[in-house]
């Protein structure tokens, strides 16, 4: 028996909720795994991973989900409000992930030992250099009277699609972190696959989200 339009978009938007819950539950799971792992305060070093991890797997990701219609947090709230908290939450990441790269920098210089010399690092640093200037794109959609020559939906299909890129590269760095000698000695067998699912099943609802709003000519309509 051949569906409904209508029931076809239930269906469609209820996946759509399950999976977006399903990455707040990763995303906050992840980085409270990732901080019993690291023991924040144990060391120096301790402080990197879980910084990152708060920054790119929990905050960025709740960021973005914000604007999400099946599975925001806020969704009561007035567009307006969620633009606030994103850029609140954005800032906070960027705080975080500026701290972990100057801690793990200083350790480095600390210990004697070369920076940015890994696929990880390299990643990272690019990661937090792109966040910042994301950070400072999103400027002109609060203020959009400093781009008197962009409409405001360009500014928003570039700020989304840039900014998606941003978050690929913050669970890239993540993914390659996980592949680090520290990681794979104190995380083993399932506990580190399910780890490295956790920035994969994020950033693929993030992405289905970002297309759905701004990418995808066709939706489904109920």
């Amino acid at each position: 028996m051949a569906l409904t339009v209508e029931t076809e978009s239930r269906i469609y938007h209820s996946l759509r909720a399950v999976f977006g819950a399903t990455a707040h539950l990763a995303s906050l799971g992840f980085t409270i795994f990732v901080a019993v792992v690291a023991r924040p305060g144990s060391s120096l070093f301790s402080w990197h991973p879980f910084l990152m991890s708060l920054a790119f797997s929990f905050l960025m990701t709740e960021a973005l989900l914000t604007f999400s219609p099946e599975s925001s947090l806020l969704q009561s709230f007035s567009r307006k409000a969620k633009v606030r908290f994103h850029w609140a939450l954005q800032l906070l990441s960027l705080t975080c992930a500026v701290l972990g790269l100057a801690i793990i920098s200083y350790n480095k210089y600390r210990k004697g030992k070369d920076h940015f010399v890994t696929w990880h690092g390299l990643t990272g640093l690019l990661t937090v250099l792109y966040a910042t200037m994301q950070c400072m794109g999103g400027l002109a959609l609060l203020y959009p009277k400093l781009m008197k020559n962009w409409t405001l939906s360009k500014l928003k299909l570039y700020h989304a699609t840039s900014g998606l890129i941003g978050y690929i590269l913050g669970c890239a760095s993540l993914m390659l972190g996980m592949c680090s000698l520290w990681f794979t000695i104190s995380v083993t067998g399932v506990s580190w696959y399910l780890s490295m699912l956790c920035p994969i099943l994020t950033s693929l609802v993030i992405m289905n989200q970002v297309s759905n709003a701004y990418l995808y000519r066709k939706r489904i309509q109920p």
